[in-house]
């Protein structure tokens, strides 16, 4: 291993790899890469400008990370999903830029082949966090220490997790959604709303991530509106697909259009739905 790995480095400039690190020869490594003691980099891995992995992570698989990323100590990217299902297939991670993985979270390829598991860009994952098989998730999200994340989750653009909870499979949490630490996330949680509770449940609109998401100052955003829909939506006696019938013949904006179109999407699948109202 050394001296394969001598031959790695001496064939890249602007790399830093530990001494006591492997990278396997196949392995792809852009300028400004730093690969930390213990590190295991294995074929397929394809790592862009500027990424650091920290000591002891292990990055295999067919695994494409962006630039830009911080990878801490033991995490473990690009390992076979804990799938009965899974049968062998070089199925794939792909990772966006300026991520920041911190100490032992987990990410699992997807299942079967030509599938993906996605992490976007600009993302915050904390501690022990597992992203398991088929997960989407996008842009600017911030999941907390000992998020577990089964398989075929979304996640969509700023959502905020909170701490110590478990999101079941299948499920879609929307645009700038918050979920309050120990939830149990077992139904979709729709954009620009809060969710709580054992079993979760929703509590309103996420007016604080709203406003700190700098929404306020668009002119296309009216939170007045996106209430009078979630009221409309989810304050109604009616059922929730009588109720976004009548929602969608309003006058909406982009934020309640997109708030009706998930609910329509959620709805319409072969599963539970979103989460009810607190006090249903």
């Amino acid at each position: 291993m050394e001296n394969k790995n001598t031959e790695f480095k001496s064939s890249l400039s602007g790399v830093t790899v530990h001494p006591n690190a492997f990278v396997d020869p196949s392995a792809e490594l852009n300028d400004g890469v730093l690969i930390s003691q213990g590190a295991i980099i294995g074929p397929n891995v394809i790592i862009g400008e500027g990424t650091e992995i920290g000591p002891n992570a292990v990055i295999t698989g067919r695994t494409k990370i962006g630039s830009n990323n911080k990878v801490f100590p033991n995490v473990f990217i690009g390992l076979d999903p804990q799938d009965l299902k899974y049968k062998g297939a070089a199925t794939e991670v792909i990772i966006g830029d300026n991520n920041t993985f911190r100490e032992c979270v987990t990410i699992n390829k997807a299942t079967d082949e030509g599938e993906q598991t996605v992490i976007g860009s600009d993302n915050l994952l904390m501690a022990y966090s597992h992203i398991g098989h088929n997960c989407e998730l996008g842009n600017g999200i911030v999941l907390s220490n000992s998020v577990q994340v089964a398989g075929h989750v979304k996640v969509e653009d700023k959502a905020i997790i909170g701490g110590c909870l478990g999101i079941h499979q299948f499920v879609h949490i929307g645009y700038l959604a918050m979920i309050g630490g120990m939830t149990r996330v077992d139904r979709d949680v729709p954009p620009f709303c809060l969710a709580e509770g054992h079993p979760g449940r929703l509590r309103g609109l996420n007016r604080i991530g709203i406003k700190r998401s700098g929404l306020m100052g668009n002119k296309n955003f009216d939170l007045k509106l996106l209430q009078r829909t979630w009221n409309l939506l989810f304050k109604s006696n009616d059922p929730i697909s009588y109720s976004l019938e009548k929602a969608m013949k309003e006058e909406l904006d982009f934020s309640s259009s997109k708030l009706c179109s998930f609910l329509k999407e959620s709805i319409s699948k072969e599963r539970r739905g979103p989460m009810p109202l607190v006090n249903l």
